[in-house]
């Protein structure tokens, strides 16, 4: 109801202005007609008249009108300029205008207007060259009229100009009293809907207070407690039994819901454990297929090679070995054993099991140490990497940078790519478990990253550009 009264105040007032503008135009148009009209029988009287001893010819105009031009802008109160039917000045009721070379000819704009447009004159009844310029200067309107002046042949002779200031002051202060008036009656009417409204409101709401209660305190995982409320009409009676057999219909709900929770929740979990078992044999398949062609009897280090390689198995074996053992404990997998280790170290070991060409890894120090879980801190650098190589595209030279540093007593990891990039659309939706672009993969890898850094009180974001890059950051405690 507020809302309408403000509305319907506004437009009102819009129609006002509206009315007010189109009101004014038409006054002042209507004006300028008449005076136009009054002024050139006055000077067709002049011309005319006994008084005239001049042949009513362009050349002899100022001199029929020399002293006559004044008294007619003094009766009429408007300048009057005549021009010749070549655009020149002729004579003005405007001091010094002959002296002004801006004003002393038409245009040829104005020229061409004048000579083609015909307007029906409402007073004589007769069509009439007639061409009305209309321009704001300073502010205010100005409108200048141009009509033939003519001889007893309908000969024109010159040409009439008459310069009109539109004035609305008068009109102006109406539309401010009208504005005024009708203000005070919508504030009337304002402060009347607003006690109606309030009136009705607490009429309305004071059945449906009960059950708002009711509503407010309902919970899925608890039982509900069904409404009862007398005294109430047809459309509130129809709320409450619908709001009652919705009650029966969520306990049932709950039930299920409690079970295929549970189904859903052993589906993740063993999608999550796949997805990490995955994981190491990767690396493991490409470090023996690595060993069986580079394998070389002869070779004087292949003891060392043949040790690097065991290491990385190792290593490998290790992580799916902690996943197993995890498996009977979903939130803990893999169990997290905090040791003091170098994480510029760590992160290079890591990085062993990649034989990409254009991963490159730098360290701020030799030496960063924190207390970590080495198989949890080279998943996550692990994860961050082949997250960042299969954003690769085909027809790109691929760059992928790791850097290791410290900054008041955290440990930050970055993983910078030149790939692809992440879109707009996808921002808020790469931490997502099972969210993936990938033709392959459940998504599940910067899941498992964040859940570990977070693990660890700490943070990982990210900035990306559209076919540009990505830069993934890690930051947590030392200690």
């Amino acid at each position: 109801m507020i809302l309408l009264v403000l509305l319907a105040s506004m437009l009102i007032s819009a129609v006002a202005i509206i009315q007010y503008k189109e009101q004014s135009e038409d006054y002042h148009k209507g004006r300028l007609e008449r005076k136009e009209g009054s002024i050139q029988t006055h000077l067709k009287r002049v011309l005319n008249g006994r008084q005239n001893t001049w042949e009513v010819k362009t050349e002899n105009v100022p001199l029929i009108f020399k002293e006559e031009i004044y008294n007619i802008a003094d009766i009429h109160k408007l300048q009057i300029n005549l021009y010749d039917l070549e655009g020149g000045l002729l004579i003005s009721s405007k001091a010094g205008l002959q002296n002004n070379n801006a004003e002393k000819c038409l245009d040829a704009v104005i020229m061409n207007a004048i000579s083609h447009n015909v307007e029906f004159n409402n007073d004589s009844e007769i069509a009439q060259h007639r061409y009305v310029d209309k321009h704001k200067e300073n502010g205010e309107t100005f409108q200048s009229s141009y009509t033939y002046i003519t001889d007893n042949k309908s000969k024109a002779i010159a040409i009439l100009n008459i310069p009109y200031l539109e004035k609305d002051d008068f009109l102006a202060k109406e539309l401010l009293e009208f504005l005024k008036r009708i203000g005070f009656a919508f504030i009337l009417i304002l402060l009347t809907a607003i006690g109606i409204a309030f009136l009705l409101s607490k009429y309305i709401t004071k059945s449906l207070k009960t059950i708002s209660d009711k509503i407010n305190t309902t919970r899925l995982e608890k039982r509900n407690k069904k409404i009862d409320v007398d005294e109430t009409s047809e459309e509130i009676s129809t709320l409450v039994n619908s709001y009652n057999s919705m009650i029966d219909e969520l306990e049932e709900s709950a039930v299920q819901l409690a079970k295929s929770e549970r189904e859903q929740a052993w589906r993740e979990m063993a999608k999550q454990v796949a997805h990490e078992i995955k994981n190491p044999l990767t690396p493991m398949r490409l470090t023996v297929q690595n060993f069986q062609r580079k394998f070389n009897p002869e070779d004087e280090k292949i003891h060392d090679k043949v040790d690097e390689y065991s290491k990385t198995l190792i290593q490998q074996i290790d992580t799916m070995s902690s996943i197993a053992s995890a498996f009977s404990n979903f939130a803990k997998m893999p169990a997290q054993q905090n040791e003091t280790l170098n994480v510029v170290k760590i992160v290079k070991l890591a990085l062993d099991i990649f034989n990409e060409d254009y991963i490159f890894f730098t360290a701020e120090k030799e030496e960063i140490i924190a207390k970590f879980d080495r198989t949890q801190l080279i998943r996550v650098v692990t994860n961050l990497v082949k997250n960042a190589i299969q954003a690769m595209p085909e027809h790109q030279t691929p760059k992928i940078v790791i850097n290791v540093g410290d900054n008041n007593g955290n440990v930050i990891i970055t993983v910078s790519d030149n790939g692809s990039g992440v879109s707009e659309a996808n921002k808020d939706k790469v931490f997502e478990p099972k969210f993936t672009t990938k033709t392959s993969g459940m998504g599940l890898g910067l899941a498992m990253v964040k859940n570990i850094v977070e693990t660890y009180k700490g943070h990982i974001s990210f900035v990306s550009e559209k076919d540009k890059g990505t830069t993934f950051k890690v930051i947590f405690p030392k200690e």
